[in-house]
């Protein structure tokens, strides 16, 4: 299976431009979910993106892979808008890989986890994960995606 790894970063991709590996862009993130990709026996490919509903989009929408994951641009800056991006284009959406994501982060953070952006959902055929930036929430992101990705896809090919 390949999965598209997406990080939304207007700060990164101001310093490093459109970058095709988390270590051009000096990325902990998004090394944490590739190297966890590839741990479990999948194909990623990595691709830093500007923030805006546009680029975000675009990325998806231009995505070929079996999978999709977005990590950053979730959280509550004017400029942090990959759910307004993605939310609009699910087919179907997977409520129960948010309400996970928070739960599993309040053992973490307590009661910030209300600030938690993920989602889920399918789009084209594809399931796309939006999660948050920091490299615990792509380490969690990661695990919780890859415990149920194959059962996931199995699904949505019936």
């Amino acid at each position: 299976m390949i999965i598209d790894v997406f990080i939304a970063s207007t700060s990164r991709f101001k310093k490093f431009g459109n970058t095709t590996s988390p270590e051009g862009a000096e990325d902990l993130s998004g090394k944490l979910i590739l190297e966890n990709v590839v741990a479990k026996g999948h194909k990623c490919r990595y691709q830093l993106l500007t923030d805006g509903i546009e680029p975000i989009r675009k990325a998806v929408q231009n995505s070929v892979a079996d999978g999709i994951i977005i990590c950053g641009g979730t959280g509550l800056t004017k400029l942090d808008l990959t759910l307004e991006a993605v939310e609009p284009l699910f087919e179907k959406k997977l409520p129960g890989f948010g309400e996970l994501f928070r739960l599993r982060s309040f053992d973490e953070i307590g009661t910030r986890a209300i600030l938690t952006r993920a989602s889920a959902g399918v789009i084209e055929g594809r399931p796309v994960f939006c999660i948050p930036g920091s490299p615990n929430a792509a380490k969690l992101g990661a695990e919780i995606i890859l415990a149920e990705l194959d059962h996931i896809v199995e699904h949505i090919r019936e």
